[in-house]
C-alpha cells in the first residue's frame, strides 16, 4: 500500500506531502489542485511505462507544467500584507514525483535540458532518480541511484555496482535499469506500478464504445474508456464475484439485472428491470446508468490491482446513485487501495463516515495546500 504522495513544482503543487491510507479521498474547490494531484500520480505512473515524457508533452512540455508562483513564498505574501514577486532563483528547475509505499519508496527529479543542447527543448530530462527501502529516504537505505546518465545498486555484498553509465536524459531507470542482473527491487516495483489503474474517461455519450457490442476476450481490467465493458463483466461472472456484482447492480437499480450476449464472437450488454417487457441495450441507457455499470465493472475486478484511482466518479451520477457508489467503493477498497478525487460533498461524506481519510485541498495565493496533523517524513534524492 502506498503510505505517501509527493509532488513539487507540478502546476499549483509547489511542495505537497500527503498520507494515503487504504482508501484515500482527495476534495475541494473547483480550481483548488485536485485535477493537478490526479494528473501528478498518473505522471508517476508513466515513468514505469517510460511514457512520462510524452505525457508531460501533451501538457505542453515541461515549462508548461511547472510552479508558476514565486520559488519562495513569505509569511507576508501568504497574509496579503505584501504582494507575490519574484526572487533572485537558488534552486534549479525542478518537477518532482516520488511516493513510499509499505516495503519501497521512489523518487524522480526532471529538470530542463540546457539552453541551446537540443531542439528537444520543451522536453524534460531525468536528473536524478532513488528507489530505497522503507518510509522515507535516507543515506543508507537506497538500493538503486541515478545521477545525470550513471545509475547504480547496491549488489549482494552491499556495495555499489554502477550498471549504466550513460543513460539517457529523457529515459528512467525504471525502464532500463530493472531487470535480472541489475536491480530486482527496480523490477519488482516497476511491474506493480505498471498494474496500477486510472479511471477518469469512462465515456457514456451517444458514440462511447461502451454503447456497442465489441468482440469479446477474457478482460480482467476494463479499459480506461470502457470499451470492453461486456468481456469485463463477463469475466466477472466466471471467474470473479458474480454474486456481488449482481448484488451492487441491484443495490442500484432494485430488481434490474445485467447479462451479457455473446453471438458469432460479439459480447453486447443487457439490462432487464422491472416493469420493462425486454431488457435494454447498452445504447438505449442513460450517460448515468451506463457510468454506474462501467464503476462497477473496474471497482469489483476479479484481479484487483495494488492501485485503484478514480477521478470524479460521481459525473452524471444521479443523487440516488451516490450512496450505492459509496458502498461500492468501499467493497472494492476491502481489495486493493483506492484512491478517490471529488467534489462531491454526498460522496466525501459517506466515505468518510466509513472512515476513509479525506484531504480538502484549498489555494492560498496560488499554491495548493492540505493541512495534515502528522506529516509523513520526506526528502528528495541529490541530483
Amino acid at each position: 500500500m502506498l503510505l505517501t504522495l509527493a509532488v513539487s513544482g507540478y502546476r499549483s503543487l509547489r511542495d505537497l506531502v500527503l498520507p494515503l491510507d487504504r482508501l484515500t479521498v482527495i476534495t475541494g474547490a473547483n480550481g483548488s489542485g485536485k485535477s493537478s494531484l490526479y494528473r501528478a500520480l498518473r505522471l508517476l505512473a508513466d515513468v514505469a511505462q517510460g511514457d512520462a515524457i510524452a505525457s508531460l508533452a501533451t501538457e505542453g512540455g515541461l515549462d508548461s507544467t511547472l510552479w508558476a508562483g514565486p520559488e519562495t513564498i513569505s509569511r507576508g505574501m501568504r497574509r496579503g500584507d505584501v504582494a507575490v514577486s519574484g526572487t533572485t532563483r537558488r534552486d534549479p528547475v525542478a518537477l518532482r514525483l516520488g511516493f513510499a509505499s509499505e516495503d519501497y519508496g521512489y523518487a524522480v527529479d526532471l529538470g530542463l535540458p540546457l539552453a541551446g543542447a537540443t531542439a528537444f527543448a520543451r522536453d524534460p530530462e531525468i536528473k536524478a532518480e532513488a528507489l530505497w527501502a522503507g518510509e522515507a529516504l535516507r543515506r543508507n537505505n537506497v538500493f538503486a541511484r541515478r545521477n545525470g546518465g550513471h545509475v547504480q545498486v547496491l549488489d549482494a555484498n552491499g556495495r555499489w555496482a554502477s550498471v549504466l553509465t550513460s543513460l539517457a536524459p529523457f529515459e528512467s531507470m525504471m525502464t532500463h535499469a530493472a531487470g535480472p542482473g541489475l536491480s530486482g527491487e527496480l523490477l519488482i516495483l516497476r511491474d506493480r506500478m505498471r498494474t496500477w489503474r486510472f479511471y477518469d474517461h469512462l465515456r457514456t455519450d451517444r458514440d462511447a464504445p461502451a454503447r456497442r457490442a465489441a468482440i469479446g476476450t477474457r478482460t480482467p481490467a476494463l479499459a480506461g474508456d470502457g470499451r470492453d465493458l461486456a468481456a469485463a463483466i463477463q469475466t466477472i461472472h466466471e471467474i470473479g464475484d458474480a454474486a456481488g456484482f449482481a448484488a451492487t447492480v441491484d443495490d442500484a437499480f432494485r430488481g434490474a439485472e445485467v447479462h451479457v450476449e455473446a453471438t458469432d464472437g460479439l459480447f453486447s450488454v443487457r439490462m432487464s428491470q422491472p416493469g420493462l417487457l425486454r431488457p435494454l441495450s447498452t445504447a438505449e441507457l442513460s450517460d448515468g446508468t451506463l457510468r454506474y455499470l462501467l464503476l462497477a465493472t473496474a471497482l469489483l475486478t476479479p484481479r484487483p490491482p495494488p492501485l485503484m484511482v478514480l477521478n470524479e466518479p460521481e459525473t452524471s451520477l444521479h443523487p440516488s446513485l451516490i450512496a450505492p457508489l459509496a458502498r461500492l467503493i468501499l467493497r472494492a477498497a476491502d481489495e486493493t487501495q483506492v484512491v478517490v478525487v471529488t467534489h462531491d460533498s454526498q460522496l466525501v461524506a459517506a466515505l468518510s463516515a466509513a472512515e476513509a481519510r479525506c484531504h480538502e485541498l484549498t489555494k492560498v495565493t496560488g499554491e495548493t495546500v492540505v493541512q495534515v496533523e502528522d506529516p509523513p517524513l520526506w526528502s528528495w534524492p541529490k541530483r
